[in-house]
């Protein structure tokens, strides 16, 4: 859960300060995804010498390092390879030696930057340091660095490729990875390669690129060995390579009709969002795809040929625009994205509901709908945020299908191993598409013949591409690190998967009637909650400020909200919360209630009412002093609203309600986060995309 950035430019001639700024400015895009460290790798004024900046705590304190350094900011380059990152610590506190980038020795023959874990470093590092290297992090990721070196000396009589010195190192590594390396013997070019973390690469020509794919260049199966005697602890002893043909090829994409070589820029991020704003031509690489650039042009390597994996990567155009990730007149992205809930709902929607017609179409699983509803079951496996859409959508689920559904937390369900068989459909919901665990649960499925389907926001994502099927939840970039936003659109994505699969049902017609009027109306009465910002404000200064723990009991469909308003309140306010089943209140949660303890009750009108009710008048009679949401026009909670503080959002179809009711709960976790001088955007121990295990 760290940020990756690098930018190479090729015949475009660029200051060392644009270059400074160009790096800052996408590390910035990133930081949502790491902020306890920061550093970049730039060449410095001697030939082949590489200047190291890095700094603990966020971007900000970088930019203010690197301004004040006595670099020659001036100096020009036609050519030239910059390396970034931004941390969020697997391994070793936050300093400026666990800082990356990572060196090779003291001369910065190699670096590298990396997202991930390596989970052999151990080995590794014990055998380099038998080889005389010195370590002087508590990171995984020098060991990378220290083995290029390595085996780059090893290898000096061969005159090895970077290609060749990237599959002799990758062959070593064993877990996740996003990585980029940058050598003085390799000038003006850079290695970029990825397995289980992300990596795209945006490019930039000023002509028009002739196909809109990149080859992937495969070898011919020639040996590379190195001697038994100084094999790694892995046993380096043989990997497949492409021989002294690499530097003959020519990428097809970047062939110039008049033979002169073509300006080209290229940004290589972990994230789409550090590059929209240079370009919207990216590629994405898969796993284990080794990306080279040089001379101005991208090949991409493997050090095998894996069946069913195409032999082309195609270069696609990003609908993501710049103002989507910027904060305009917000104090936080969380604001922000609270605030744009009535728009994403509407286009996670856009093109799928028919409102007249009362159908949905779902394009992403049209092909799948009659597999999936012969399945035997359906389970749903996702983490944090996305584990409580599924929550939401589960009675629903079972309600018009018919189809028995299980939802699994996907750590857990990899820890016990769970049971998964052929005749299973899986869903796999996630804001990133990459998230460790799930993707991990998403390989046990689909290594056990389950149909499998993603439920995702980031195009381009591992998730979307593994995955047989799925939908795209369409709610735009998610830079806050609290998920808003893409909660309300999974919620809504998953509702309309269970009506698509129900549409075949002529028992089920008046249901789903119903509830595709509901979603027609949803947008609209988001925007009326979000008109008690206001009231939610001052009830978090006066009424909650000063708790240090709160209670919030949802019943039904109302459960799954006042789980996900619970983690909302702990994630940003750090204040202990805890999201209780109201039927389970008298067996012992019931012994926590006085009066100086909070407790939001989730009692809008539905067939759980009278339960929820009966919840709300054994908390009175312990003296307790509940904050009730409800609906509007409640007339039975005529006494209660007079007596106790209440919020009250507009009905809705009891299955949507949900949608509804975590809006005001959101904005009580932002106030009290605001109130209390936290930073909303960026809380303490915890960052955007959890792509470590």
């Amino acid at each position: 859960m760290c940020g990756i950035f690098g930018y190479v430019n090729y015949l475009v001639e660029k200051s060392r300060e644009d270059i400074l700024n160009t790096m800052l400015d996408g590390m910035q895009r990133l930081e949502y995804r790491g902020y306890d460290s920061a550093g970049i790798a730039v060449d410095g004024d001697g030939y082949n010498e590489v200047v190291l900046f890095k700094e603990v705590g966020k971007v900000a304190a970088l930019r203010k390092l690197v301004n004040s350094s006595d670099i020659d900011k001036n100096k020009r380059f036609v050519s030239h390879v910059a390396i970034a990152h931004t941390r969020w610590a697997t391994h070793g506190q936050p300093s400026r030696l666990n800082a990356h980038p990572h060196r090779s020795d003291p001369n910065n023959e190699f670096v590298v930057v990396h997202n991930g874990i390596i989970t052999n470093y151990r080995e590794l590092k014990a055998l380099l340091v038998s080889k005389g290297f010195v370590f002087e992090t508590e990171t995984d990721t020098e060991c990378i660095a220290k083995l290029c070196k390595y085996v780059y000396d090893l290898n000096k009589h061969r005159d090895l490729d970077f290609t060749e010195l990237a599959k002799l190192i990758l062959v070593e590594l064993q877990g996740a990875y996003g990585l980029l390396l940058k050598s003085v013997h390799y000038p003006n070019e850079v290695i970029g390669t990825r397995k289980g973390s992300p990596l795209l690469i945006g490019v930039k020509t000023e002509k028009k690129l002739k196909v809109d794919f990149v080859d992937v260049e495969f070898p011919d199966f020639a040996e590379i060995t190195v001697d038994a005697g100084d094999a790694s602890a892995n046993g380096m002893l043989g990997v497949p390579m492409g021989g002294s043909d690499l530097r003959r090829s020519q990428s097809r994409a970047f062939v110039s009709d008049d033979g002169v070589p073509m300006q080209a820029e290229f940004f290589l991020a972990s994230d789409p969002s550090a590059v929209v704003e240079h370009t919207k031509k990216v590629l994405y690489l898969e796993d284990d795809d080794i990306a080279h650039i040089y001379d101005g042009e991208l090949h991409i390597h493997r050090v095998r040929r894996d069946e069913g994996l195409p032999s082309i990567r195609s270069i696609q155009t990003l609908e993501m625009e710049l103002n989507e990730i910027m904060k305009g007149n917000f104090d936080h992205f969380m604001q922000k994205e609270i605030f744009e809930q009535p728009e994403s709902v509407v286009n996670t929607m856009r093109g799928r509901i028919d409102f007249e017609k009362k159908t949905v179409t779902l394009g992403g699983l049209s092909a799948y709908l009659n597999t999936i509803r012969r399945c035997r079951r359906i389970i749903m496996i996702a983490c944090g945020t996305s584990y409580h859409s599924c929550m939401a959508t589960r009675a629903i689920f079972e309600e018009l299908t018919e189809i028995p559904i299980a939802v699994e937390l996907a750590s857990d369900f990899l820890d016990r191993k769970s049971p998964v068989f052929r005749d299973d459909t899986c869903i796999f919901v996630s804001q990133s598409g990459e998230t460790a665990d799930t993707m991990l649960a998403l390989q046990y499925c689909i290594e056990r013949g389950a149909l499998t389907v993603g439920i995702v926001n980031s195009v381009g994502s591992s998730i979307s591409r593994q995955t047989n099927c799925g939908v795209h939840i369409n709610a735009g970039p998610e830079i806050g690190v609290a998920s808003t936003k893409a909660y309300t659109s999974q919620y809504v994505a998953l509702t309309m998967m269970a009506l698509s699969l129900s549409d075949d049902r002529i028992s089920m017609r008046p249901r789903r009637h119903a509830i595709i009027d509901g979603l027609a109306k949803i947008s609209k009465q988001i925007d009326e909650v979000l008109k008690l910002n206001d009231k939610i404000k001052e009830m978090a200064e006066t009424d909650l400020i000063n708790q240090k723990s709160l209670l919030l009991l949802g019943r039904g469909y109302q459960h799954a909200t006042a789980l996900e308003g619970a983690l909302k309140i702990k994630e940003i306010s750090y204040m202990h919360s805890e999201g209780v089943l109201a039927g389970e209140l008298k067996h012992g949660v019931l012994a926590l209630v006085d009066e100086d303890l909070p407790i939001i009750v989730l009692a809008t009108h539905d067939s759980l009412f009278p339960k929820v009710m009966s919840s709300v008048e054994q908390v009175i009679a312990r003296s307790g002093n509940p904050i009730l949401i409800c609906n509007e026009d409640e007339e039975s909670l005529g006494k209660f609203k007079k007596t106790y503080r209440t919020l009250e959002v507009p009905a809705t179809v009891d299955c949507l309600q949900g949608l509804l009711n975590v809006i005001p709960l959101q904005l009580m976790s932002y106030w009290l986060a605001v109130k209390k001088g936290f930073d909303v955007d960026f809380p303490r121990n915890l960052a955007k995309a959890v792509t470590v295990e």
